[in-house]
């Protein structure tokens, strides 16, 4: 038997430190990451901020120790660092108007001293940014309708508060995004600054931006803004516009928007003429959307006249987070073939692929351009800090030391690849318990990821495979027709219908996977969330071939869906409203199959899941009831549409682990502790 790791031993595995965000000085001599740890009590996650050494030479220091956290680094030109917590700042018991209580706030950490707070608003602070030349503030707060100002928008709170009213009310969409409640604040963009040690100047209202905050930048000098605004569109259809204002005087200078395109992600290029941002091509009835890089020039006199223009319009990817260097280039990452490399754009147009393997987030470049730094993660090894050369090709990152490091794995990675039935090559990634072999052959679980539009690419730490391998299962991590990384013809092949080519396409990969000798084919599990909870759904309808199948925050009818979910307007994009377009639904809705499901299911979901809300689960539940199939429903009333608290999630692991022990391997059931 393998030696034990820290994923035999579920408190072990939810306490590992888990890495978010990246942040470089100005100078590029520090470099700041954000890792978890437990609470002392144990039931929450705690960021904190950690330094980490670009050289790779020296250990990590810490700079943080709050108990309520602090996350979301960045530095300003003075070398001093920036953060949010919901800490309380001295003195701030005493205050009659409640500002930032509660909620997050910008704080400062200066190369000496003690943190002070900068910026608080008594609805918190969602969103900020830096000019990296001037040292001017944006950041993203809002304030409750018909309110003037930050200290009317604070005593307006504190009337609420006292007279104990909560009620929100709407006169548009959306009302609810993912898991929170939208209002009754209004996101506004402020900008204030320079932010020095002797503090900052006059603050700035550059307007609403829509019912959600999201995409934040300033140009170098702070003189502009750049900031999406949701812009209304049919009933719930709102388009993600892309809005430059002067900072000053919160007018307008430029705007990218329609109804057919989103716009996110804005970065202003290192001399300010010009934004480079994310733009979709929105979903259709008849195509899936695509997603193109996507260049504004500020000169309205310029070649474009305003317009801008499509940055790679070769790519048969989908690139994500652009970073602009001193250069010129442009650094982005793209889902490609079970992979997330960095690629490089010149200013000619060519384009280069910096990295072999692995995916990798909150890139960061150097001030010279000739030195990227990013979180690199693989299905096998959870992110951490490297350093790559913007000239290499191909490379392996170089490793930089930060709290966690490399953990101990009880098996190893591999590759399935297959044909689908229509052709199209098919892969996925196996992860294989060590003592897996042709005389013992283990038994499979086949993981369908969420999205749909996504892929197996990196380290997960909800839907993370090495805790069943531990038990001695194999986890087949299929991506199927949909998935991102395979360019657009893959999106088109599963389209018009989510239960059909996705799903024919992740029997095939389990047909591979089975085909090997150390694959036992007669004692197999199916789970999935989100969109892989309705593939589970869909699965247990139409065949018997798994012995148990877990879905999680899983779509079950899909019309009922479609009127009270987060996202109508995008979801109807797709299948049409089901009182005029109904035939998208019957073809594809889980529920419509329930007379043919056999297989033993364990159902899970949150209460605060806006996106797939916790109806679709109470109905699948009462129909596996009503037809007698052996099944089992985890609820959990205070968690959304992921397991965040680290005992809740221990609890998801137990519960999905022994289910499948019971029904794959003939277990005796074992209820989990603490349930």
């Amino acid at each position: 038997m393998a030696d034990a790791t820290v994923f035999h031993d579920l408190s072990a595995f939810v306490a590992l430190p888990r890495l978010t965000g990246l942040a470089l000085s100005p100078d590029g001599t520090r470099l700041v990451t954000s890792a978890t740890e437990l609470s002392p009590d144990g039931t929450r996650h705690v960021p904190v901020l950690w330094e980490v050494d670009p050289t790779g030479r020296a250990d990590a220091v810490r700079l943080t120790n709050s108990d309520r956290g602090a996350s979301a680094p960045a530095f300003l030109p003075d070398g001093s660092l920036l953060f949010l917590t919901d800490r309380k700042a001295p003195g701030q018991e005493a205050e009659a108007d409640g500002a930032g209580e509660g909620r997050r706030a910008l704080w400062r950490l200066p190369l000496r001293g003690e943190a002070t707070r900068l910026v608080a608003r008594a609805g918190g602070i969602d969103d900020y940014a830096v000019a990296g030349g001037s040292g001017h503030l944006a950041f993203a707060a809002s304030l409750l309708p018909g309110a003037q100002d930050a200290e009317d928008d604070a005593k307006r709170r504190a009337d609420r508060r006292s007279a104990g009213v909560s009620a929100i009310l709407h006169e548009s969409g959306p009302v609810r995004f993912w898991d929170a409640d939208l209002g009754p604040g209004v996101p506004h963009v402020f900008v204030t600054g320079p932010a020095d040690g002797a503090g900052h100047g006059r603050t700035v209202d550059v307007g609403e931006r829509g019912p959600i905050a999201t995409g934040l930048a300033l140009s170098p000098d702070g003189s502009l803004v750049a900031y999406v605004s949701l812009e209304s569109g049919p009933p719930h259809d709102l388009s993600a516009a892309l809005v430059v204002a002067d900072a000053t005087t919160g007018q307008r200078v430029a705007q990218l928007g329609s109804p057919e395109h989103t716009f996110s992600e804005p970065v202003f290029t290192r001399d300010g003429r010009s934004v480079v941002c994310v733009r979709g091509v929105r979903n259709t009835r008849e195509a899936p959307g695509d997603v193109t890089l996507w260049r504004l020039d500020l000169d309205p006199a310029g070649p474009e006249g305003g317009a801008g223009w499509d940055l790679t319009p070769d790519l048969d990817l989908w690139p994500v987070a652009p970073v602009p260097a001193a250069t010129g280039d442009v650094f982005f990452t793209a889902d490609d073939h079970g992979h997330r490399p960095v690629f490089r754009l010149r200013p000619d147009g060519s384009r280069t692929r910096l990295t072999r393997s692995g995916c990798y987030t909150d890139v960061v470049v150097s001030p010279d351009g000739g030195t990227v730094y990013a979180l690199h993660s693989t299905v096998d090894s959870p992110p951490r800090p490297v350093r790559l050369d913007a000239d290499g090709v191909d490379q392996e990152p170089v490793p930089l030391r930060a709290p966690g490091g490399p953990v101990a794995l009880p098996g190893s990675l591999t590759e399935v690849h297959t044909t689908a039935d229509d052709g199209v090559a098919l892969r996925g990634w196996l992860a294989l318990p060590d003592r897996a072999r042709a005389d013992r052959p283990a038994p499979l679980l086949v993981f369908v990821h969420g999205g749909p539009q996504t892929s197996w690419n990196a380290w997960h730490w909800r839907w993370n495979p090495w805790p069943a391998v531990a038990r001695g299962y194999a986890v087949l991590l299929p991506d199927p027709a949909l998935s991102t990384g395979y360019g657009q013809h893959h999106h088109q092949r599963g389209w018009s219908g989510w239960g059909q080519q996705p799903y024919r396409d992740v029997l095939a990969l389990t047909d591979a996977a089975v085909a090997r000798g150390d694959i036992d084919a007669e004692r197999t599990g199916l789970l999935g969330g989100s969109y892989g909870g309705y593939m589970a759904n869909w699965v247990a309808g139409h065949t018997d071939r798994f012995r148990a199948i877990v879905s999680h925050a899983s779509l079950w009818n899909l019309a009922g869906f479609a009127g009270d979910t987060d996202c109508p307007g995008d979801f109807s994009r797709i299948f049409g409203r089901p009182g005029e377009s109904g035939e998208r639904y019957q073809e594809n809705s889980p529920h419509l199959h329930a007379e043919k499901i056999n297989t033993p299911m364990l159902v899970i979901h949150g209460a605060r899941d806006y996106r797939v809300p916790v109806g679709e689960a109470m109905a699948l539940w009462r129909e596996l009831q009503r037809l007698r199939v052996p099944a089992k429903y985890l609820y959990f009333p205070d968690e959304n549409h992921w397991v965040l608290s680290p005992n809740n999630a221990r609890v998801w692991y137990s519960t999905v682990l022994n289910f499948l022990d019971h029904h794959v391997l003939d277990h005796e059931w074992q209820r989990p502790d603490l349930l």
